[in-house]
């Protein structure tokens, strides 16, 4: 917790470091610090926009891993062979609307680095991409501020 804490200095910087990195290769998640600054009196629209753009940032990131056809990096820093296995059955049967599935953890990075292993075409990646890291920052967002009034 005291991690979170010393984040929690950085604010939206912060926030959006935390967010990228949580789409990547880190067992990270971003939760814990978006609830700190919406705690701590930020704005919750501009919390919600941060921590959407960075997740979504890194999400980027590992799309064009698996596009550049670096398996071996993704499989070895990312998810296993088998959640890739996994991830590229759901998409083969759920198309691009898997990818608003992808801030699940662990198989949410399989379907992001399925979308560039597939070649999906990058603008149909990033609408449902940023709609469901979006999605998922406002539920968190909504919930919190339920909690605190």
């Amino acid at each position: 917790m005291t991690e979170v804490l010393s984040l929690a200095v950085y604010g939206y910087a912060g926030l959006f470091i935390t967010s990228f990195l949580a789409s990547t290769v880190l067992p990270l998640g971003s939760e814990a610090l978006l609830l700190l600054l919406i705690n701590k009196g930020y704005e919750p629209i501009f919390v919600i926009m941060v921590a959407s753009v960075g997740n979504y940032c890194g999400a980027c990131t590992t799309y064009y891993i698996g596009l550049v056809g670096r398996k071996d990096i993704i499989e070895k820093h990312m998810v296993s062979s088998q959640h890739l296995i996994n991830a590229e059955k759901w998409f083969t049967k759920y198309g691009a609307y898997s990818l608003l599935f992808t801030w699940v953890p662990v198989i949410g990075d399989a379907i992001t680095a399925m979308g560039g292993i597939m070649r999906l075409d990058f603008k149909t990646f990033s609408v449902f991409v940023l709609l469901g890291k979006l999605l998922r920052y406002v539920s968190v967002t909504c919930m919190a501020l339920e909690l605190l009034s």
